[in-house]
């Protein structure tokens, strides 16, 4: 027996029930996934978040903030319905790539607590981008409206 056929052997097979589990669960984790950014992207279209980006140093924060409220609810959107699901990551992906560095840049932090805060915030973010970015390349999975298009 060569090695790759060893391994083969010694991996678990899928059961039915198993295979009955995947839609509900990858359901359930693109949910869980995209919350954050359904709850949080109408928030940038209030005053209050576009002057805290200003503060921050956000250039054009009028235009930027909302934008990216924008970019959060539509990836969102498309993540959870799975319609078009790797076009909505990659709006997500944007979405990081955008704001990350930008607002959650804990080395520039000198305030102890802050510098704490910031970091998780920032790991987070990365974090949620390792997570927008498999899905980006393996798509939304069984229980999708881009399923159903197959």
């Amino acid at each position: 027996m060569s090695a790759s056929s060893s391994t083969l052997a010694a991996r678990p097979q899928l059961t039915s029930i198993s295979r009955e589990a995947t839609g509900p669960v990858v359901l359930l984790g693109r949910l869980l996934f995209v919350l954050i950014f359904l709850m949080s992207g109408p928030r940038h279209f209030m005053g209050q978040t576009i002057a805290y980006a200003a503060s921050r140093g956000v250039p054009l924060a009028s235009l930027a903030v909302p934008f990216s409220g924008l970019l959060a609810l539509a990836g969102g959107l498309s993540i959870l319905l799975g319609y078009r699901a790797r076009i909505g990551a990659w709006l997500i992906v944007l979405f990081l790539v955008g704001v990350t560095p930008m607002l959650h840049n804990f080395w520039s932090v000198t305030d102890p607590k802050m510098y704490q805060m910031q970091m998780v915030m920032f790991m987070k973010n990365v974090s949620m981008l390792g997570g927008a970015l498999v899905i980006s390349q393996l798509g939304s999975g069984p229980w999708s409206l881009d399923s159903r298009r197959k």
